[in-house]
């Protein structure tokens, strides 16, 4: 395949991922969660075999944008659920350590696996491997992960939306905010990622195992704050924690500029880990704040749609821009343009209405 049918099967996925994650997600809103969520799971593992199998690019392209579609919901219905369970002086931590989960998994296991088994047994192979785990997880949800009890069938809680109740989302101050957040919070996530460890080979005339490491301290970095900082904002509030994890978040790109950082390598993988807060902003961004603004019955909607902003603007459109800008002005270019989505979420953090129960008085809407 050419690069830019690479990019193709990337923007599809992510399209399709972001959309399906809004459609799907309001609609577990009015029938439940499980009824989704099982079939979803089951479905896009059995289409992660599907991509093994494609002997076409018009093939594997349908495929995966279909995948795209059955993963979208998963990640507002998750959040949602595990928002639902937990108590609210603990809703940060746990919505952190599920994000940091994922982000172990998919960001550092994975790639090495993934790799590895292609390198060695050739790429489709790996495609069913990867495929196994959801299959496993999908007898484990349809086993043991309960619908959310939510009360009175008569209250207002358990009231179904309405589209007026859907479309009232976007008059919340907070979901408006957070759609910016997200947008600025997926360009500096897939600017970064894409184009750092060009900079870092192809400027820095460093090995890719070397930008491998440098890369991998930065995601471990991401791990860890990413379950810290949210579990932080249940006591500090989500307004200041988000500031201060843009802030930092600005700087991360920006540290592979650094002339002394580059000569000593190690310390820029220091300064990689120490400055990569990024999947603490997704936990309070995409979920914490959108679910703590949102009506009840409205959580996986809200978390789907700025989910499904972020998607569009950071996945799909910006390292396509910045791609553009990297041709014309050189490599560094994108990493600016990555500081900058940094501070497109600590613009939008400061005008946010703070939601932490331990900080707000507000209670959350049915």
């Amino acid at each position: 395949m050419t690069h830019s049918q690479v990019g193709l099967l990337a923007a599809t996925l992510a399209l399709a991922w972001a959309a399906s994650g809004l459609v799907l997600g309001a609609l577990s809103d009015r029938i439940g969660r499980r009824p989704i969520l099982i079939p979803a799971v089951f479905l896009f593992s059995v289409l992660s075999w599907l991509s093994g199998a494609m002997r076409s690019f018009i093939g594997l392209f349908l495929v995966r944008t279909a995948m795209g579609v059955a993963e979208g919901p998963t990640w507002p219905m998750m959040t949602a659920m595990i928002e639902a369970a937990s108590e609210p002086k603990n809703r940060g931590r746990n919505i952190g350590i599920v994000v940091s989960a994922g982000a172990l998994v998919g960001l550092a296991l994975a790639p090495v696996l993934t790799t590895q088994i292609g390198a060695r047994y050739g790429w489709r192979l790996a495609f069913f491997v990867v495929g196994l785990p959801g299959i496993l997880l999908g007898f484990l949800i349809w086993k043991f992960v309960k619908e959310p009890d939510l009360g009175d069938p008569h209250s207002p809680h358990h009231a179904k939306p309405t589209l007026a109740d859907y479309l009232s989302l976007l008059r919340i101050p907070n979901m408006r905010l957070c759609c910016v957040a997200a947008a600025g919070f997926m360009t500096w996530l897939f600017v970064m990622h894409v184009f750092a460890p060009l900079y870092i080979t192809e400027v820095t005339k460093r090995s890719a195992t070397l930008a491998g490491l440098i890369v991998g301290a930065g995601g471990l970095g991401a791990f860890i704050w990413g379950w810290i900082f949210p579990w932080v904002s249940d006591r500090a509030g989500r307004k200041p924690v988000l500031i201060f994890l843009a802030l930092i978040s600005a700087l991360a790109p920006l540290t592979f500029q650094v002339p002394f950082l580059i000569v000593h390598p190690w310390l820029m993988a220091l300064a990689g880990f120490l400055a990569n807060g990024g999947q603490a902003i997704a936990a309070l961004v995409l979920v914490l704040v959108p679910s703590e603004s949102a009506p009840t019955r409205l959580h996986a909607t809200a978390i789907g749609l700025s989910t499904l902003v972020g998607e569009v603007v950071g996945a799909a459109f910006a390292p396509v821009f910045a791609g553009a800008v990297a041709d014309r002005y050189g490599l560094a270019a994108p990493l600016w343009i990555a500081s900058g989505g940094a501070l497109l979420v600590l613009l939008a953090s400061l005008f946010l209405v703070e939601t932490a129960p331990s900080k707000s008085q507000l209670s959350n809407p049915a």
